[in-house]
């Protein structure tokens, strides 16, 4: 089991920029799949990005590609989300998950990720 913690969340104008971050602890993180979800008020969780254990494979939903960007840093066990150029449909609760190679790719339905952190919430203004 892995445990994931995100931070990095806040409010920001739209067109504007935020980090979060995903700190692992527990087993070893670079043995998984690491991604990002979302969840906004009244809707359903859906996938954001994911990255590779390597770091060498990356996939993103189509709503964020070209604005957002995942990254790893396995040597400090975390992993990070790039905003950029937010809009006010980012808006939601971001969540990291962490998923064990299976050969499968992309990785990208919520079901294959065995280890979920809290949460961060991400708000952007008009």
């Amino acid at each position: 089991q892995v445990q994931l913690a995100e931070s990095g969340g806040g409010l920001v104008q739209a067109g504007g920029s935020l980090r979060l971050s995903c700190a692992a602890s527990g087993r070893t993180f670079s043995r998984y799949a690491m991604g990002w979800f979302r969840q906004a008020p009244g809707k359903e969780r859906e996938f954001v990005a994911v990255i590779s254990w390597s770091a060498g494979y990356t996939y993103y939903a189509d709503s964020v590609k070209g604005r957002f960007t995942i990254s790893r840093d396995n040597a400090k066990n975390t992993g990070y989300l790039q905003m950029n150029n937010l809009k006010p449909e980012d808006t939601a609760v971001y969540y990291c998950a962490a998923a064990i190679a299976r050969g499968t790719w992309p990785i990208s339905r919520d079901y294959e990720y065995s280890d979920w952190g809290q949460g961060a919430q991400v708000t952007v203004s008009s």
